[in-house]
């Protein structure tokens, strides 16, 4: 069931933003009177086919990973005289600029929709109030303080742990004093703490920008109650049950959900006796973790057990939320943020500060889209914005085959009068399918590593 999730959860985030994409170039080609021959969401054969009066062959294809709008061209076909002043070849320069950049600006635009509507309807936040600082860390250096809340980052305000996180992980591989501002119970007003970064590295594989600051987000007391059963688990067959209250394991009492966890995770093959409250009723179950093999080699016991989510007190929750009108700035400062971001993490991975390994194909999508689609409106529509703004920055990139490749090459003409030579342009064609192959097959190669 959850492959199926995944996989449809898959098709319709990619459905709906090559879609907008291609419709992007679509819709500037009508405009500019060029005749389009087909729209194509996804590659290959044909599964749906309809030709519509304007003429156009509209098309749901077999590979669901990309799409293309075929326009009248001569440069791929003989073209009938009376029809030459409709090829797009033939159309001024500035127009074949606006048809090849309108499909990457119309995904930066849906991710300025999907960010505004998240906006309107409201987005959920945990306050970023600090649980706890690692011995050592940078953040412990600063001196920042446990329990305060962190309200600014370099002079950004923030209001939730993800902006936090973002706004830390723009200044990877920097050297710099980076200024965070905080509010405690015992001071009034807003105290800064200066952290001083040195060619700052995170290995984003492994931890959160947030996490390599050495800082901990509060997290409410995680109590020793079951709130899953694994059917035919180790705790299935000895009785446990959603709701149970763990007293005991043998004789060492158990205050928390992670001296649980550690107990079963050291005991492997051992019979425990587990001590529960059950409806007021204390009683003593027998349970025998299974052996699980660990990708290193080692072993630890499973029982196949859950926790019950713990409630967060009202006060560390917010609700981030505009009127209509406000939300559209509060929407497009968002995705200037998140593309200033992706370029900076480009150019990042380009000088070797940030590792190739954080690139991701399409396994990765899947996985994110199908997690994103489980756990609601909001975490989907944020992965939509996200997706559409990497899309859209990537194809504006000058790398022949894609968008900003043709984009430079028109910018060329545009400048010099005459056209880049065909020559040119076949040289630049091999590079760029050279590139953006070699960049894909490190994608599909890391994303099966990460699995």
């Amino acid at each position: 069931m959850e492959i199926i999730q995944t996989i449809l959860a898959t098709i319709v985030t990619l459905g709906i933003l090559v879609t907008i994409h291609e419709w992007g170039h679509f819709w500037v080609a009508r405009r500019c009177g060029v005749d389009v021959l087909r729209f194509s969401v996804g590659f290959g054969k044909s599964l749906w086919l309809h030709k519509g009066k304007d003429g156009t062959e509209y098309s749901i294809s077999a590979i669901p990973l990309g799409g293309y709008v075929k326009m009248l061209d001569e440069r791929e076909g003989t073209v009938p005289e009376h029809l030459k002043s409709r090829a797009f070849n033939n159309k001024p320069v500035i127009q074949r600029i606006a048809i090849v950049a309108a499909g990457p600006l119309v995904n930066l635009i849906f991710a300025v929709f999907a960010y505004w509507m998240m906006f309107v309807v409201g987005v959920s936040a945990v306050v970023p109030v600090i649980g706890s600082v690692e011995t050592g860390s940078i953040a412990a250096k600063a001196g920042m303080p446990v329990g305060a809340e962190i309200v600014e980052v370099d002079g950004y305000p923030v209001r939730s742990w993800d902006e936090v996180n973002l706004r830390f992980a723009s200044h990877i591989g920097e050297s710099k004093q980076l200024f965070v501002s905080v509010i405690s119970s015992a001071t009034a007003s807003p105290k800064v703490y200066t952290m001083a970064l040195d060619n700052w590295n995170v290995d984003i594989e492994k931890e959160s920008p947030l996490s390599a600051m050495g800082i901990r987000p509060y997290r409410p007391e995680v109590k020793p109650v079951l709130g899953q059963i694994v059917a035919n688990g180790a705790a299935d067959q000895a009785g446990l049950q959603v709701g149970d209250v763990i007293q005991k394991i043998n004789d060492t009492r158990i205050d928390n959900w992670m001296a649980l966890v550690d107990i079963i995770q050291q005991s492997p093959d051992q019979l425990l006796e587990v001590t529960i409250e059950r409806n007021a009723t204390v009683m003593v179950l027998r349970v025998t973790p299974e052996r699980k093999v660990l990708e290193d080699g080692a072993v630890q016991g499973v029982i196949g057990a859950g926790v019950k989510a713990p409630e967060w007190p009202e006060h560390m929750l917010r609700n981030i939320q505009y009127g209509p009108i406000e939300a559209v700035g509060a929407a497009f400062n968002k995705t200037v943020h998140m593309v200033g971001l992706t370029l900076d993490s480009i150019w990042k991975m380009i000088e070797g500060v940030i590792s190739v390994k954080n690139l991701s194909g399409p396994i990765t999508i899947a996985k994110v889209a199908g997690a994103s689609a489980a756990s609601g409106f909001e975490p989907f529509v944020s992965f939509l914005a996200y997706l559409s703004i990497s899309l859209g920055v990537l194809n504006l990139l000058p790398i022949p085959v894609l968008d900003g490749g043709h984009l430079l090459y028109y910018s060329i003409e545009l400048i010099t009068g005459r056209p880049v030579s065909e020559k040119i342009q076949v040289i630049g064609f091999k590079l760029g399918m050279f590139l953006l192959l070699s960049l894909m097959t490190l994608a599909i190669v890391n994303d099966f590593m990460r699995l």
